[in-house]
């Protein structure tokens, strides 16, 4: 990894707005679609029939509404020279560069899902129209690049291509373009990860936004050894290495902010894998309240951050937002007279006035070794990336012991399983129940977009697996959803939000861990009475209209749902809100 590559200027090509950005005009959605106004259609001075239907005449570009670009894509717009541009009632009103061409007509028809109304406009300023409506995207870039191939191109041997041709290839300007327009779009459309996966016969490119992966119209197979050269020439890797897996860095400034890209190439069987992580601080939030967390879990997790020792842990699977609800942890901590150290692998976000440390095991620096080292530069608060073994584990617990208060991560599905899974590593009960002061375990999930949010009945499939002390919080049997509107891009979800369930360590817990007694019934048996569990606290988001009550059963699953004797909740360790 060379973290010290120069920063890249990330460019776009002068285009035309997209249909997804937001200096397209579009009127106030109703149900999910915008009404025709006098602005959408601008300048109606006559209609010409045309094979006994009438066709608006425009004389100047009309606004386009967002909602009805997007019922074509770029490459059907332009195939048939349209652009959907309003809606009049039921019906779409189309720009055409033909109006007469009834079989594009019907065939829009059939793509929209309901009827059409044809305009024209003269054709200099149709070509306008197009393309302040799709611009130059990645997509038609590619396409463009790509030309038409041949069948027999697509089986070419990419190993056969020799490094210093795929060099040249990857330093051409408009291969420059295309990929420096991938990764633009990825960061306009808030993007946490770009996929660039090679197949048989083709290269696919995958956004994760919002958590899910969502397939992008693809490059040509053609360009594949290029677009993977380019961003490994930008990431500072070694190109001409293509069968060891590699990591690197870019750094970009978009926008007039900073954006840093993790790269991560893999040898596949047609190729090398592609991912990269877009880390841009100004689109995560790090304030506990903006992530999702409740009043109640918010008071006591300041409460645990102000003490002067002990062991805070945050516990879920990789991708949960873990190290997110650290940062704003130690954001909030953020004190200039306290002396604040992180060890991390790697370091996400740069945190002012606070020194990070990224772990670098070809140079033995591991968290063990560079916790041990911590412990030498007088640290009030310490941070570590994530308790892997025994000896970080034994490390963490006796720096919380001498006097730092100590936060780190595990990985577990629960808070309680936190405890044993300590114990596991060999770490001795009584310290164990000496240090942990609170763990909190979280997952999340997809946040209803609030510019659509809508109620409706929950479907019978997700009402069974609501239990009865769960069912009041849905009066009627009501959620929400988000209908789909210009903002979410017709997906109803808007960004994330956290599920928590924050366990405070009693007096009795201590007892029970010192005692070697670690099993999640037992502690959870002996929990604080406010505590509840992170399915419930996602399912009170849902009844808010935060969330929805299938985002939460996915993220939290059925198997937290134990029907023990004593808990009238039916839910481990749930006291009722």
């Amino acid at each position: 990894m060379d973290s010290t590559s120069p920063a890249t200027t990330l460019t776009q090509p002068a285009t035309g707005a997209s249909p997804q950005d937001p200096l397209i005009s579009a009127p106030t959605a109703v149900n999910g679609h915008a009404p025709a106004t006098p602005s959408t259609i601008a300048a109606t001075p006559s209609t010409t029939p045309v094979r006994g239907r009438a066709v608006i005449e425009l004389t100047e570009k009309p606004s386009i509404d967002g909602v009805a670009a997007r019922l074509l894509t770029p490459e059907q717009a332009s195939r048939l020279k349209a652009v959907p541009y309003a809606f009049d009632g039921r019906r779409v009103l189309v720009v055409m560069a033909d109006p007469a061409d009834t079989a594009a007509a019907d065939e829009l028809s059939v793509l929209a899902g309901r009827p059409i109304r044809r305009a024209r406009l003269p054709e200099d300023q149709f070509e306008e129209l197009l393309r302040s409506a799709y611009g130059a995207t990645a997509t038609q870039m590619a396409q463009r690049l790509g030309g038409a191939e041949e069948e027999d191109e697509l089986l070419a041997n990419l190993t056969a291509v020799d490094a210093q041709d795929v060099h040249r290839m990857a330093e051409e300007p408009s291969v420059v373009n295309l990929v420096n327009l991938i990764i633009l779009e990825a960061v306009k459309s808030r993007t946490s990860d770009v996929h660039i996966e090679p197949f048989d016969r083709s290269l696919v490119v995958k956004y994760r936004i919002d958590g899910d992966l969502k397939p992008q119209t693809s490059p040509p197979k053609a360009l594949q050894a290029a677009i993977t050269s380019r961003i490994k020439i930008m990431a500072g890797m070694d190109i001409a290495e293509r069968y060891v897996p590699q990591d690197g860095h870019i750094t970009l400034r978009f926008e007039n902010r900073k954006v840093d890209i993790r790269v991560s190439t893999v040898p596949t069987i047609y190729g090398e894998s592609v991912v990269m992580r877009i880390l841009d601080k100004q689109s995560v939030q790090l304030d506990l309240q903006a992530l999702g967390m409740s009043d109640a879990d918010r008071a006591e997790m300041d409460r645990l951050l102000a003490m002067p020792h002990g062991m805070v842990l945050v516990t879920g699977p990789t991708g949960s937002g873990k190290t997110t609800t650290l940062y704003a942890a130690l954001t909030k901590l953020y004190d200039p007279t306290l002396k604040i150290i992180t060890v991390e692998d790697p370091v996400e976000y740069e945190l002012g006035g606070i020194n990070q440390i990224p772990v670098n095991p070809d140079r033995g620096l591991e968290f063990a070794t560079g916790l041990r080292s911590i412990l030498r530069q007088d640290p009030d608060v310490i941070m570590v990336g994530e308790i892997r073994d025994g000896e970080t584990a034994e490390i963490a617990v006796r720096a919380a012991l001498t006097g730092h208060l100590v936060l780190s991560t595990l990985h577990t599905n629960d808070a309680a399983s936190a405890i044993g899974r300590l114990l596991d590593m060999s770490v001795e009960p009584f310290l164990l129940a000496s240090v942990v002061e609170g763990v909190l375990a979280q997952r999340l999930g997809r946040r209803i977009c609030q510019s659509c949010v809508q109620p409706m009945e929950i479907p019978e499939a997700l009402r069974h697996r609501i239990l009865a002390t769960e069912a009041p919080l849905f009066p009627g049997g009501r959620a929400f959803k988000g209908a789909g509107c210009d903002k979410c891009d017709g997906s109803g979800y808007r960004g994330r939000i956290g599920y928590y369930e924050m366990l405070t360590v009693t007096p009795a817990m201590r007892q029970l861990i010192a005692g070697g007694k670690s099993t999640s019934a037992d502690l959870l048996a002996h929990a604080a009475p406010t505590h509840i569990s992170m399915r419930r606290d996602g399912l009170l988001k849902a009844s808010k209209g935060l969330t929805t009550v299938e985002e939460v059963l996915r993220a939290t699953q059925d198997s937290e749902v134990m029907m023990s004797p004593g808990n009238k909740s039916g839910v481990a360790g749930v006291k009722p809100a």
